[in-house]
């Protein structure tokens, strides 16, 4: 047997100081994971459950650490935004997966963005349609390399920030997530079978904001490093 097309290439990840690479399967992201980023964003963080929607595994961006890598503006859209964010991989999955258990799932992290077509979204919030259109270009998940828990456990606070030509946009602590990624993880496996290789995007802070051809992101997260992007 063989497939009538060559088959697509399998969607993977970098690995921080290693030849290897994680091998990604679905692509998870959570909403308003930030009390400030849902409230500017109109929701209210006191009574909010969390909700998730979801990219392509293949709209993830490899950006090693070191290098500016060009990030293309996407087509359809005039309000192009940033969204700085904690990746986090699993190595393992499961069903209903019990809070104090979801850490083991996890293989490590990263920086990352979810970048957005903020106008296509928002038009879709008032049609009451799916957010493909605005969550899902080509490119829209921009990933640095993983650090596997293992080297470096699991982070609970530090600094989260992205700045876009030297001025700082995102500045927050990843405590000051309402959902915890054990949380996350948990919440999710019990309305998805979770398996190795999925990916959760954990959220943005305040701040959020467009980006136009010529500027330059430097996402970073205490303890995962930075990733530089330059929009073309």
């Amino acid at each position: 047997m063989s497939y009538v097309i060559p088959a697509p290439q399998i969607p993977a990840l970098a690995i921080a100081d290693s030849s290897d690479l994680f091998p990604v399967r679905r692509v998870y992201c959570v909403g308003r994971n930030y009390a400030a980023h849902a409230r500017e964003m109109g929701g209210d963080p006191t009574r909010e459950p969390p909700f998730f929607f979801m990219k392509p595994a293949d709209a993830l961006q490899v950006v090693p650490p070191g290098q500016i890598v060009d990030h293309p503006y996407p087509p359809k859209t005039q309000n192009y935004h940033f969204e700085i964010e904690m990746v986090v991989a699993l190595s393992q999955g499961g069903r209903d997966i019990p809070v104090s258990q979801a850490l083991d799932h996890v293989f490590g992290y990263a920086v990352g963005l979810d970048m957005t077509r903020r106008d296509l979204q928002d038009e879709a919030k008032q049609l009451r349609r799916p957010w493909e259109l605005g969550k899902s270009a080509d490119h829209s998940g921009p990933v640095g390399p993983l650090f596997p828990a293992s080297r470096i456990g699991h982070p609970k606070g530090g600094t989260i920030s992205l700045s876009v030509d030297g001025a700082q946009r995102q500045k927050a602590e990843l405590s000051d997530m309402i959902w915890s990624v054990a949380e996350q993880i948990s919440y999710l496996s019990s309305y998805f079978e979770l398996a190795p290789g999925d990916v959760i995007f954990s959220g943005t802070p305040d701040g959020v904001g467009s980006v136009t051809q010529g500027q330059t992101m430097i996402g970073s997260i205490e303890g995962l490093g930075e990733i530089s992007l330059r929009v073309v």
